[in-house]
């Protein structure tokens, strides 16, 4: 059914390598480098997004410098390389698709050396950054020149290790970046000042790639615009820049995203999260292609099949990435392809095991789809043998997808959850503002629940004589937690309510509000949003360092901004004691000194959850086959519920 995006499965060539369609899988960190090369794991990762359709793949970041690491991710600086690489270009090529190296420099956008000390950063000019904390070195002629000659090794490197192609990263805020964009380069030299000089380090290395590899290999340059923060490539400076790279340099494509790693404002631009932040790039790509003569790559929190081929039909750009929408679902072009779209498992945005997974050293995996990264393990399930009934509680993320995934390996599954709509918390966290997407959750479970023919049964309770009527040869239970309230003075009088039935609009809150947050996550900070929109002057005291601690940074940062643009006062390290009329008790969590606040109508408490044990503990000495997950295990994310629901139904 490719008919139904005709623009979008049509070939294009980049260069001499010709592509079957208009899919891209953009280069980003996963997680799995072993000996920093590529490992049978990150293949696997690879090879699962190209039998779900797509047909060009870019590798993550690929080191140049062995001096300047930014990550533990992949570095070709060495001939003895070559072959561990060669065994991710011989696995692309085996499955008919094509493979381009990222050819990677930091600049002054460094995190730590191995050993735990601070690095020596170089960069254009010596300007610290203002997300890692580094004031660089400025480069000399020396410098640069040795740079030239290293980008030119590490793509003779990939030449010899299979690659199609060579992509040159000048984006995102690192090196090349930092000498393109004129906030960044302060050189009075021949590589600062005017465009042409500026440009004139990524022209260097564009020339050398070439020379080295040939006429044989695409080879092309990644460039972003950043657009909330003056200092950075603005979308002028980008397309100017490529103008001129289009008329000094042979490139093969331009490939264009927005954000960058320097400066928090921007970074929220690299991962857009959800809350409007769509199609952030494509008013770049588009104002790119129509100065430049090669193919226009662009990605940017892309995910709609429709919005997709539209650009290419509108001549925004040439070639669509998606990464955050095949890690969500690998199979999303094959379903395009299909004419499946309904069938797609959409990503919502939120960030938190993709990037938030990468930002704590961890390996990319996908809230909704736990496969992702676990390829190697969970890739092709094999069918139930025997199937059996499998009967599970709990309608909430954990419970939806234990019932899909068991159904869909051929086990006979009812679903039994006792409110009038599924979902669980996600239906709470969907209330919050600019959190509407967070329902796909929901959304994309119940979609998988129909293919894999669950049957549902709302409204119903399920208890132990229930399960013993039913005798089901498999029991999931998945009923989730309740919101926990510790003994506080004052809770008695009803000023202090819950943060759940704040958001559901059960609890009335007065003007003035504290927001008591244990948590460190979307609750917090979400009900003092709420609030603080809906004109209560906000207080917002949360037991960690930072408010928002638990979640992934761009999202903290953006959700940060928001609450101080609305005059939310944030109070850290903070422990809610008791209340006393309009007068609340916080503790200092290192001092133990108190902090007293006046003029308090409402205390909103968002302290975390307990486990609902209660059919658990009606099981007990029950002789069947049982499994727990989710909150009603121990309260977490809809990640470990969706997890472990998936486990769970894998092993039966």
């Amino acid at each position: 059914m490719a008919e139904a995006y005709p623009c979008f499965f049509s070939p294009i060539s980049l260069g001499p390598v010709r592509l079957r369609n208009r899919s891209f899988f953009p280069g980003h960190g996963i997680g799995k480098t072993r000996d920093f090369a590529p490992s049978d794991e990150s293949i696997a990762y690879y090879e699962a997004r190209i039998d779900g359709g797509t047909d060009l793949i870019f590798t993550e970041i690929i080191h140049v410098d062995e001096t300047a690491i930014h990550a533990p991710s992949p570095r070709l600086t060495v001939d003895a390389a070559v072959p561990r690489f060669a065994r991710l270009t011989e696995a692309v090529h085996a499955r008919g698709a094509k493979v381009f190296g990222q050819l990677f420099h930091p600049g002054r956008l460094l995190i730590r050396n191995p050993d735990g000390t601070r690095p020596v950063a170089h960069s254009a000019s010596a300007l610290p950054d203002e997300r890692l904390f580094n004031m660089p070195r400025a480069m000399t002629l020396a410098d640069i020149d040795r740079i030239v000659d290293l980008y030119a090794d590490a793509a003779d490197r990939m030449k010899r290790a299979g690659f199609d192609g060579m992509e040159i990263i000048a984006c995102h805020g690192y090196l090349l970046e930092q000498f393109l964009a004129p906030g960044l380069n302060k050189r009075a030299d021949a590589y600062g000042g005017p465009l042409e000089n500026r440009c004139r380090f990524l022209v260097r290395i564009a020339e050398a790639v070439r020379q080295r590899v040939g006429d044989g290999h695409a080879i092309g340059v990644r460039l972003s615009a950043s657009h909330l923060w003056d200092g950075e490539l603005s979308e002028t400076d980008l397309v100017e820049a490529c103008a001129h790279l289009d008329r000094s340099v042979r490139l093969d494509f331009y490939s264009i995203t927005t954000g960058s790693f320097g400066s928090l404002a921007n970074s929220l631009l690299n991962i857009p999260p959800m809350g409007n932040h769509t199609d952030v790039a494509v008013p770049s790509a588009a104002a790119v292609k129509k100065v430049v003569s090669k193919p226009v790559l662009v990605a940017g929190r892309i995910t709609q099949p429709a919005r997709i081929e539209q650009i290419i039909a509108d001549g925004e750009a040439d070639m669509v990435g998606t990464v955050r929408a095949m890690i969500a679902d690998e199979d999303f072009v094959r379903k395009m392809r299909e004419g499946r779209p309904e069938d797609i498992r959409t990503c919502i945005g939120c960030n938190q095991a993709c990037i938030g997974h990468r930002n704590i050293g961890a390996f990319v995996s996908c809230i909704m789809n736990p496969v992702t990264g676990r390829e190697h393990i969970y890739r092709d399930l094999p069918p139930a043998s025997p199937p059996g009934n499998v009967l599970v509680v709990g309608g909430g993320p954990g419970g939806m997808k234990a019932a899909a995934v068991a159904a869909a390996r051929g086990h006979r599954v009812t679903l039994y959850e006792k409110k009038p709509a599924l979902g669980g918390q996600v239906r709470l966290a969907q209330s919050l503002p600019d959190r509407s997407e967070f329902g796909g959750v929901t959304t994309n479970l119940e979609r998988e629940m129909d293919l894999a023919g669950v049957a549902v049964r709302k409204g119903v309770a399920v208890d132990r004589a229930m399960i013993e009527r039913e005798a089901p040869d498999h029991v999931i239970v998945a009923t989730g937690a309740h919101p926990w309230l510790p003994d506080i003075m004052g809770a008695e009088d009803g000023a202090i309510v819950q943060a759940n039935d704040v958001v559901s609009g059960s609890a009335r809150v007065g003007n003035r509000v504290l927001v008591a947050d244990w948590r460190g996550d979307w609750t917090g900070l979400g009900v003092a949003e709420l609030l603080a929109r809906n004109g209560c002057h906000v207080r917002l005291a949360h037991l960690g360092y930072g408010p928002g601690e638990f979640l992934q940074g761009y999202v903290r940062a953006d959700w940060v901004g928001r609450l101080h643009k609305l005059g939310v006062e944030m109070i850290p390290l903070a422990r809610l004691v008791g209340m006393d009329g309009e007068t609340v008790y916080l503790q200092h969590t290192t001092n133990s000194e108190p902090i007293i606040l006046e003029g308090i109508e409402t205390v909103v408490a968002s302290l975390g959850n307990a486990p609902d044990m209660t059919l658990e503990q009606e099981l007990d000495g029950w002789a069947g086959s049982v499994r727990y997950v989710g909150d009603c295990r121990a309260p977490r994310t809809a990640e470990e519920a969706i997890l472990e629901g998936f486990e769970a139904a894998a092993e039966m």
